[in-house]
């Protein structure tokens, strides 16, 4: 099978690997697994052994391998990810946790994991093969300039993890880009902020990453930015990527509320 350069295919061929990603889920025969581009199968082999499985497949190409894994627990849907909603693929199933696994083609992997969350699904962990920049983005923490407004928006729903780095020479073809697993854990202590204020905010404040929080913020009350940078003990020369997440969501909850209030 060659790979389509316009699916952004690269097949995952190194079997020490794909064990080492199904040790990772610790699903049962009472959950439910989502596989996003199986490819040739070599994961939805393991995964199939665990627990009920659907997997989203966007080339119809790979059904002489995929065809054959399918029976009364395992669907396979050809269809792009994006345009499906899982809510009605599913409904049907009865299952105590929902696991999400894929191996996400890295042009699109920001609008595939967008979209899962958008659907409302109440994912308890999803575990994605993606670019290791990608990865050290999405999992950064304050201080370090790989954290951004992306890395905010995705902790507020999951607790990420990076679990392990995975070589190029593991596909075929050879990407030219390492990659890393990454685990998301649904969150318990969801942040107590207004989502839509915090979002917005988060994105103003990453606006333009060389600017100062201020700077950034101009069009928001900076009475009420500097209040909170003193209270915490911070100059206002400070940028975006040296706040915490809770700080941000000290910003949201007064700046909003302040505004509200007139």
């Amino acid at each position: 099978m060659r790979a389509k350069k316009n699916l952004g295919q690269n097949f995952l061929i190194d079997q020490n690997v794909i064990n080492k990603i199904s040790e990772c889920i610790n699903a049962t025969e009472n959950d439910l697994i989502i596989e996003i581009g199986p490819g040739m199968g070599a994961l939805t082999k393991k995964l199939k052994t665990k627990s009920p499985l659907i997997c989203y497949e966007i080339d119809t190409d790979l059904k002489i391998y995929l065809n054959s894994l399918e029976d009364d627990k395992t669907k396979i849907i050809y269809e792009d990810i994006l345009n499906t909603n899982i809510k009605d693929d599913i409904k049907d199933f009865k299952y105590e946790h929902l696991f999400i696994v894929g191996n996400l083609p890295y042009y699109i992997t920001t609008p595939i994991i967008k979209h899962l969350i958008n659907l409302d699904l109440d994912i308890d962990e999803m575990y994605f093969m993606v670019q290791d920049e990608v990865a050290n983005r999405y999992s950064a923490t304050y201080g370090s300039s790989e954290y951004g407004s992306i890395t905010l928006y995705l902790k507020y729903f999951f607790n990420i993890e990076k679990l392990f780095k995975v070589s190029k020479n593991s596909f075929n073809p050879v990407p030219k880009v390492e990659s890393a697993i990454l685990k998301f854990t649904k969150r318990d202590d969801q942040l107590n902020v207004n989502k839509d204020h915090y979002f917005r905010l988060i994105n103003d404040a990453f606006k333009m990453k060389r600017k100062t929080l201020k700077n950034n913020l101009k069009e928001y009350d900076l009475k009420v930015v500097d209040e909170i940078l003193q209270r915490h003990y911070l100059n206002d020369t400070i940028r975006a990527e040296e706040l915490s997440e809770a700080i941000f969501a000290e910003l949201s909850n007064s700046l909003f509320e302040r505004n509200k209030n007139g």
